[in-house]
C-alpha cells in the first residue's frame, strides 16, 4: 500500500435510460456497488431489506457491472467514535453478472 491513488477505478450509476447519475470509486467494482448500495433506502434489519438492481458501468470501458444490493439501518458499534451517529447504514451486495454495451 504506497502512496499512489492510480489503483482506484471510477463506475458511474447508470440509469435504466442511459443516464448516469453518480460516480463511485473503488479498487475493485464491489467495493464501489457497497458504496453505491448504502445510498439505497435502509431498512430497519438486514432480513427486512428489500433487494434492488443497479448497474455499473466502469469509466473509459463498455462494461457494466450488474448488481442485486441492499441496505439497512444498525445501531453502532460500542467502540464507535463520538462523531459518529448512534444508527449506521449498513449495506451488501450481490453480483448478478457483467453486459457489455454496444456504444455509450
Amino acid at each position: 500500500m504506497g502512496e499512489e491513488t492510480d489503483d482506484k477505478r471510477n463506475f458511474a450509476l447508470r440509469e435504466a435510460s442511459g443516464e448516469e447519475t453518480s460516480v463511485f470509486t473503488g479498487k475493485i467494482p464491489r467495493q464501489a456497488a457497497l458504496k453505491a448500495a448504502r445510498k439505497l433506502a435502509p431498512s430497519d434489519s438486514e432480513e427486512a431489506a428489500s433487494r434492488e438492481e443497479f448497474r455499473l458501468r466502469e469509466r473509459g470501458t463498455h462494461k457494466l457491472h450488474i448488481y442485486e444490493g441492499w441496505a439497512w439501518r444498525e445501531d453502532a458499534p460500542e467502540d464507535s467514535p463520538e462523531w459518529m451517529p448512534e444508527t449506521v447504514t449498513e449495506a451488501n451486495v450481490s453480483k448478478e453478472g457483467i453486459e457489455h454495451l454496444e456504444e455509450l
